[in-house]
């Protein structure tokens, strides 16, 4: 089998609907199979999933929510695709993106993992890879509002505007594809993550094992990022949660002490410069990341 597609489910299952309705709309050409793991959720997904598709979606219910990495790995474990594309419900596919990524991997031994161009809900590029791993540099850029990465990477800090592949440092995981071989090798996403910054911490690991992390502009795909979330704050602290674990893995500890003062400062600034603008909605997200940096830390 070419692909195993693997969505991990939790409570949305009108996206998860419109995702499954947009693979079997555009995908063709492929031999693949739709993996749905679902994390304990409420929606009567199963019923729901099993009247409309039949056999045409594999359900895996799981006892428990246990996160997007950990469930994906579950995903993998009974997958058949020589290629894996782990897909978020909040997705649909404009194009034949699955083919376009998969033939990619199969055209070019020495890529690891591919993703493709992600848009929002109004077709405006949004967040679909990063030029390089989460480091001090990165919270320099932050601390000067991003113009140092525009400055290197001009129009493609996050979306590719080259209409050819470009080498990234991860993909995100909304819609990634990747070698199973690899993934298995590497015993897919680090179990101690929960949610968020484990497709960084999975490539960064691709990285030193020698593939090259390639963006594929032609893949083209809608991401409602986000929506399943009930409000900020929840997001925000699960963030930081999964920011803290990466950084204790990728790096020594002098290097972890830099990136927490650079991240302790770009918080208050920001605290400061919404105070004074009175914008009380960020201004309060910015108080909640403090106490929660503080607690954390």
């Amino acid at each position: 089998m070419d692909v195993s597609i693997i969505i991990v489910n939790y409570n949305t299952i009108s996206f998860l609907i419109d995702a499954i309705d947009s693979v079997l709309a555009k995908t063709e050409g492929i031999e693949y199979e739709i993996i749905v793991v679902d994390n304990n959720s409420s929606d009567n997904s199963k019923n729901i999933l099993a009247e409309k598709y039949g056999d045409k979606v594999i359900y895996l219910a799981l006892p428990e929510n246990i996160g997007f990495g950990r469930a994906n790995n579950e995903g993998a474990k009974i997958a058949k695709g020589r290629n894996l594309f782990l897909l978020n419900p909040d997705t649909i596919l404009l194009n034949n993106a699955i083919k376009i990524l998969s033939d990619y991997l199969d055209d070019n031994p020495n890529v690891g993992c591919c993703g493709g161009n992600l848009f929002d809900a109004d077709g405006n590029p949004t967040f679909s890879y990063r030029k390089y791993f989460y480091s001090v540099f990165f919270e320099i850029s932050r601390l000067f509002f991003l113009l140092p990465e525009k400055l290197l990477y001009g129009r493609n800090v996050f979306f590719n505007n080259t209409n050819r592949p470009l080498k990234v440092a991860f993909i995100t995981g909304a819609d990634l594809m990747i070698r199973k071989v690899i993934f298995d090798e590497l015993c897919g996403f680090d179990p101690d993550f929960f949610m968020y910054s484990e497709e960084s911490e999975l490539e960064f690991r691709v990285a030193k094992s020698g593939y090259k992390r390639v963006s594929i502009p032609s893949a083209k795909i809608i991401h409602f990022e986000g929506k399943s979330f009930s409000n900020n704050f929840d997001r925000n602290r699960k963030l930081l949660a999964s920011r803290n674990i990466l950084i204790k893995k990728m790096y020594k500890p002098l290097t972890i002490a830099g990136i927490n003062v650079l991240f302790l400062l770009n918080t208050l600034v920001r605290l400061f410069i919404f105070t004074l603008l009175q914008n009380k909605e960020k201004t309060l997200i910015y108080s909640e990341i403090y106490k929660d940096y503080k607690l954390y830390n």
